[in-house]
């Protein structure tokens, strides 16, 4: 059943994100409410939280990080990400039914 923090438009999966840049380690948390929870070791400076995001997202999903991209929120903690193709995808993410 689909969640409210993500969703598939063909073959890219959508998730909704609120990002905490600074945090000890980087990690996907619980869901909170309509958004999956990531924790980033990047601070929040000149994008690089948002570079972190980007690439720690393709290699949790195996894809390159060409195919990852971030399709709102450049500036806030919540931010909408589109992964083309994921290869793996996150716990709680569902495959589309045809």
């Amino acid at each position: 059943m689909p969640r409210a923090w993500y969703n598939w438009q063909g073959d890219v999966l959508v998730l909704n994100l609120r990002v905490q840049p600074g945090a000890s380690r980087n990690e996907i948390c619980e869901p909170v409410g309509e958004q999956l929870k990531i924790r980033l070791t990047s601070p929040p400076v000149d994008g690089k939280a948002n570079q972190q995001l980007l690439a720690f997202l393709a290699k949790q999903c195996g894809v390159a990080k060409t195919r990852v991209k971030l399709l709102s929120g450049g500036s806030s903690r919540n931010k909408r990400v589109g992964i083309d193709g994921p290869v793996k995808l996150p716990a709680g993410v569902t495959l589309p039914q045809p």
